[in-house]
Parts: C-alpha cells; structure tokens; sequence
C-alpha cells in the first residue's frame, strides 16, 4: 500500500479556516500499475471528444461523460447541477445534512470510494470504470498523483482558490451538465434582482455586519465573516458589509473574544448563522446567550437576522442563501 497525504479545503466558510488531509491509496500489489490497468480494463469508451482547460492543462474530455467520479470539493457541485456520479468521496455530516431530499438520494446512490479528509482508494476508483474524474484540491499535491488518477480516466482538476462561479462554469461544461447550470444561473439573477428592487432603500441607507461561529472556534470567540455567504451579500446583493483591506487576510481567520460583541453597536443591522429552521446554529448559541449579545442595539429592536447559509460553492445553496436573505429582510422594523 502507497500513501500520498494531499490537502484539500473543507466547505464553506470552514474552507477557510480549516484544512483536511485525503490521502489516496493503492492496496494490492504496485500502486503506480494501478490506474494503467484500469485504464486498459475500462469498458467506457467515448466516441467522441472535446477540449476544457483546467489548472491541470488543456483536457480531452468525453462529450457526454456517463461515469464521473468526483472527488473532495466538486462532489456536491456536480450533484448540484443534476449529475449523478458513480463514485464519490465521503461528505460531512455538516455538507450532508443542509441537502435537498433529492441530491442526498443522488449522493447515497454513488459508491464511497474515501472518507472526508481521509483515504481515496485507487483499486476502488478504478473499479467503477470511469470514463471523467472531477477533482479539486491544493494544485501542489497535482505532482504526487496526477499521473495515476489520469492513467484510470481524463481527470480535471481545479484549485482551492477557484472562484466559485468559475467552479461552477467549468463543472458544468467538463460534466456536460450546462443547461441545468444556465437555469440556476438565471434564477440566481432574478433573485438578486428582486431583492435590491424591494429592500433598495435598506441597501442604500443601512450598514449591516455579519458574524458567525464555527464548531472549529476557541471557546469564547467569535468572528465578522466577510467570506462564504457574506460575499454573495456584499458583492452581488450590495450591502454595506465589513471586509478586510486589499492583501489583507480575510476578517473570518481572526478569532475575537466576547468581550468585543459590544463593538457590534456601531452597525445597523447584525446578520448571523440560522439552521434551514431559523434555529441558531449549535455553534453560535454561546454568542447569543451573553448578556452583551443581547443589550445589543440591533439585537434588541428586532435587527438582528438570522439567515440560513448551506454553502457557497455552486449556484443551488446560494440560491437557498438568498431565499432565506430574502425572508429575513422583510422582518426589519419598519423606520420611525
């Protein structure tokens, strides 16, 4: 058995903070002649082909792939656009939990070829004949398995740092899933035109902050999330969120302490983490519980919202994200 530790982001604003190992293995004999005889073995041929750029060079794609595999951050993007693959990396509890009935059906249906952060099994992915892989993750590690991973199927790979629009552009078009990728698309622009027409004013007059608190945190810490979510609302929608100066990390990597939840007074309205049931996340109850919290201005006139997040890696949670942003905004208290 040959181990390759990779490393690969997590999803979510959890990509940002924290990152998993995946190891991919290769049991049984040499490693390296694993995905030589899968390749020889495949009985999916395409018939025909096309070109799609990725961070790995220009890739010889089937045009109508119907054995994907994915592994680490496209398996719920893939499935988001209505694919249905054959082979899949483990996802979190977290991922898993926030998904529509349907795509968790798909996503149970593929064979687990790896654990989340944990091992990809070479032997069980080139068992499932693939005729495309899907891959993201760090484009160091592309050197210690690239080769084997192309030598089982046509394999794109993307970076962590893959906007995630681009992400979902290139998923679609190396899938052949772009016609569920142009409906989402435009769903995802009428929703954000709908909201800056009804809550313009709001948009216009009102400074919003956004914080959160991930199960990662230290005990006692919280963090103004200016990524994930928080980027859809600042960058499309248009509110007047706070974010980190140009070269500057993120505003999310620093863990504040309680003590500066007072320092939220300055804001007009606070958004923060909600469950698909408007409950508080489990990680974010020990914020609303202090007493600071809740001597908040914002907090108490009924101006701080909860607002439902169940990703921001493909256009469906973030339509999701939007609907619930929507909701949320038609609670305000109307200006005295």
């Amino acid at each position: 058995m040959s181990n390759i530790p990779l490393r690969r982001r997590g999803a979510a604003l959890a990509a940002a903070l924290m990152s998993a190992s995946l190891v991919l293995t290769a049991c049984g004999g040499d490693g390296d002649d694993t995905g030589v005889k899968a390749a020889e073995t495949s009985s999916v041929k395409a018939a025909e082909t096309r070109s799609v750029k990725a961070e790995n060079g220009t890739i010889e794609v089937p045009v109508n792939p119907q054995r994907v595999v994915t592994i680490g951050n496209t398996n719920l993007p893939f499935i988001d656009l209505g694919g249905k693959p054959v082979g899949v990396t483990e996802a979190s509890d977290s991922e898993l939990g926030v998904l529509p009935e349907e795509q968790r059906t798909v996503y149970e249906a593929a064979e687990i070829i790896g654990s989340n952060g944990g091992e990809v099994d070479l032997e069980k992915l080139a068992g499932l004949k693939p005729d495309l892989i899907l891959v993201q993750f760090h484009s160091s590690d592309w050197d210690k398995v690239g080769k084997r991973l192309e030598a089982i199927a046509p394999t794109v790979l993307w970076g962590l740092d893959t906007e995630w629009k681009a992400f979902a552009d290139a998923i679609a078009e190396a899938g052949n899933v772009a016609d569920a990728l142009s409906r989402q698309k435009a769903e995802f622009k009428d929703k954000v035109a709908k909201i800056q027409a009804t809550y313009g004013k709001i948009i216009d007059d009102t400074s919003f902050v956004d914080v959160s608190r991930g199960d990662w945190s230290d005990p006692g810490t919280f963090y103004i999330a200016d990524i994930g979510c928080s980027e859809i609302a600042r960058d499309d929608v248009g509110l007047d969120l706070p974010e980190a100066a140009e070269g500057r990390d993120p505003l999310a990597y620093e863990s504040l302490p309680f003590e500066q939840i007072a320092k939220l007074s300055t804001y007009d309205v606070i958004t923060y983490p909600v469950d698909a049931e408007g409950r508080p996340t489990e990680p974010f109850v020990p914020v609303i519980e202090t007493n600071t919290w809740k001597a908040l201005p914002a907090v108490s006139s009924g101006r701080a919202l909860g607002v439902f997040c169940p990703g921001n890696n493909s256009y469906g949670p973030v339509i999701r994200y939007l609907d619930s942003l929507d909701s949320a905004l038609a609670t305000l208290p109307a200006e005295k």
